[in-house]
């Protein structure tokens, strides 16, 4: 059996619908857990409960940690080390193995290409949260308590990646026939990872024994500048392209009303200034290749557009 904790987010979901290959039975863990592929077990659990977490790992050979908290400082400061602890204790306690799909909030800024060996420097309380419990899990398997691996991810794009940045300023406007905007530089080259790659890699690195006791970067394609992005989707969403640069003391003043946009005020760093981000460990150690962005991009398109036709035709 292969379990997601944190189960309903787009990577545990893109994670589960690549497990049948690799699994008969697959748990859907989170508070109000629901099903991905037909034969799905659901186990509601918090995972700030230990006694829950450890039952709903309980008889698991590979745990996905997926899970996500609210975008709060404050309570990534309280809860993260917890929801840490309780997963590995829940996986110590029965020999499951522990994937931990993580961003790179810890690595901080970083002048040139974000890779497997880049070291922790934090200049962010998310990222210094992040590090923290990262570390938690090297000492962990440095201890040999656990057999894990850390899996990392740049900032989304794709089909249901509803909370990503490219999402609310891009996709979705341009699925609104509006003009898609940007914040931070649109000069400055960044890495996007596809939802979908990252399932795929995730679980294929989740069912490779020889990967764990490792880091991993998931597949993504080479950094594309944030105006070249922009180009892109307008291109797949057929549309002229346009794009909005906000500026910083608009930021700045919607912050004082919006937790969104105060929250991700301390990470304007990766926006800013170059986030390269380098998956070719992953990809020269099994042969992969990522999907490009304007396909990515296409696919994301048609997806959102089947979605609302079947809404359509099925409101419920």
């Amino acid at each position: 059996m292969q379990t997601i904790l944190g189960a309903g987010g787009v990577i545990g979901r893109e994670i589960s619908r690549q497990l049948p290959r690799y699994a008969d039975h697959i748990r859907q863990v989170s508070r109000n857990p629901g099903k991905v592929n037909s034969g799905d077990e659901l186990f509601p659990a918090d995972l700030l409960d230990p006694t829950r977490t450890a039952r709903a790992v309980e008889g698991s050979e590979v745990a996905y940690l997926t899970a996500g908290l609210p975008y709060e400082a404050e309570v990534w400061e309280r809860d993260w080390p917890r929801v840490m602890d309780n997963v590995l204790e829940a996986c110590i306690r029965h020999g499951a193995r522990l994937v931990f799909f993580d961003n790179v909030y810890a690595y901080g800024r970083v002048r040139g290409p974000m890779t497997e060996e880049t070291p922790f420097n934090p200049c962010s309380r998310k990222g210094e949260v992040r590090a923290r419990i990262a570390t938690t899990l090297l000492d962990a398997m440095a201890a040999e308590q656990v057999e894990a691996m850390i899996v990392r991810a740049a900032d989304f794009f794709g089909p249901m990646a509803e909370n990503s940045m490219t999402h609310a300023l891009v996709v979705e406007r341009l699925r609104q026939g509006k003009r898609p905007r940007w914040i931070g530089n649109p000069k400055a080259y960044h890495t996007f990872t596809f939802t979908p790659d990252a399932g795929r890699c995730t679980a294929l690195l989740g069912n490779s024994p020889d990967a764990f006791g490792e880091t991993w970067h998931v597949l993504s394609p080479e950094p594309i500048s944030g105006g070249g992005f922009v180009r892109l989707a307008c291109e797949a969403a057929r549309q002229p392209y346009d794009m909005q640069v906000t500026p910083k003391w608009i930021l700045k003043i919607l912050s004082r009303f919006s937790t969104v946009l105060r929250e991700n005020e301390e990470m304007m760093y990766q926006f800013d200034h170059d986030y390269l981000f380098d998956s070719s460990k992953v990809q020269e150690a099994f042969g992969l290749e990522p999907v490009g962005y304007h396909p990515g991009l296409m696919a994301t398109f048609n997806s959102m557009e089947e979605r609302n036709l079947r809404r359509e035709f099925d409101p419920r």
